[in-house]
């Protein structure tokens, strides 16, 4: 679009030209405009139910949700001024009365957004507090996601998720006003639910009520004390990225991944989304039955422990005996979908180029 009057709108005094489906929030981000939200996700349907994103446009009586509100040629649009300001002091305010101290927010979920914009905004901190009548969801027998009703805001970031990205439906909102909460058809366990145990709902609740059971019961160190680390996921060939949440004094030193989490939408190829496997099945790097050494077949058919030198050169003597006893097709090479593309190309290049066979599969084929 051209930078005319019919295809822009100004943004606290500044032009800027409208794209296809614009919203005054994309809009005004875009114009360098800090705009707070709760409800919001670039995935979702914008519903305005937080009004934490309020801004003043010309003409309008009432401020407007600029998530919900679609941007209109020469609109006009003020996003901080004191009446914007008292109105978010206010609203975060209330809020914080009917959720838990902000001390209580320093634990293994991600930091409280609810917390952090309430600080930013200055809301004050001295109203009185509400005792919760959302329904807490009776002990669920999954053994991943945990939901804490004393921390819901009713934003339904994990319902929409749930319906709009996994399309699933697994949970939904039910009652009404201060007693809405996160509820299962019946109340039935998310096990006996169409919920897959992606924890997406974990992913983008943005105060904690929906977290994650394992490292919450068996109280590990909270996430402000963890240090992340990006990596490839192991379990297929996709090559979904995931950050490995790590607390680095456990295990003598070792380090311990106590969680995974996965990285912002728009971000990497899987928008912030995982599977079951990708978020929750990370035990296996410490278990204790897993090889962190080589070993090598000793001639009774016992094991010993050998360096990756003395192994490699083990298996090459092998292989190539195989080789000059029955040929190279008697060779067969095996990959697995849980190494990346790279690894696996190697694995085939390998069976190729170095052995002379093209009986090389990966078990992801099957």
């Amino acid at each position: 679009m051209s930078d005319d009057g019919d295809s822009t709108i100004t943004v606290n005094g500044k032009a800027v030209a409208l794209e296809p489906n614009d919203t005054l929030l994309s809009a005004a981000r875009r114009a360098g405009a800090t705009i707070p939200t709760l409800c919001h996700d670039e995935r979702l349907k914008p519903v305005g139910a937080c009004r934490s994103c309020l801004v003043e446009v010309e003409g309008q009586r009432r401020l407007v949700p600029s998530c919900l509100t679609k941007a209109e040629p020469g609109a006009s649009v003020v996003t901080d001024n004191a009446r914007i300001r008292r109105h978010q002091s206010v609203l975060m305010a209330l809020y914080l009365a009917d959720n838990v101290d902000a001390a209580a927010t320093d634990d293994t979920a991600d930091a409280s957004e609810l917390h952090e914009l309430a600080e930013h905004v200055g809301a004050p901190l001295d109203w009185p507090r509400l005792e919760t009548i959302r329904e807490q969801r009776s002990i669920d027998r999954n053994p991943y996601i945990e939901f804490r009703a004393d921390r819901c805001i009713s934003c339904a970031r994990c319902t929409r998720y749930c319906d709009e990205v996994e399309s699933v439906s697994a949970i939904t909102l039910a009652g009404r006003g201060s007693a809405t909460t996160i509820a299962t058809a019946d109340q039935v366990s998310l096990m006996d639910s169409t919920c897959e145990m992606c924890g997406g709902c974990i992913a983008v609740c943005p105060t904690g009520a929906m977290t994650e059971k394992r490292p919450l019961l068996q109280l590990l160190k909270p996430a402000t004390q963890l240090k992340k680390v990006r990596t490839t996921c192991n379990y297929c060939g996709v090559g979904c990225q995931l950050d490995l949440n790590v607390d680095e004094a456990a295990n003598e030193g070792r380090g311990q991944v106590v969680k995974i989490t996965s990285p912002e939408p728009g971000t990497m190829p899987n928008d912030g989304n995982l599977c079951v496997k990708g978020r929750f099945a990370y035990n296996f790097v410490d278990h204790e039955d897993r090889l962190t050494t080589p070993l090598i077949r000793n001639a009774d058919g016992s094991y010993r422990e050998a360096p990756w030198d003395e192994a490699l050169a083990y298996a090459a003597k092998g292989l190539l005996g195989v080789k000059e006893r029955h040929g190279a097709d008697a060779l067969g090479f095996v990959s697995s979908s849980r190494c990346t593309m790279e690894e696996n190309y190697l694995v085939q290049k390998l069976a190729r180029a170095a052995f002379g066979t093209n009986n090389c599969h990966q078990c992801a084929a099957t």
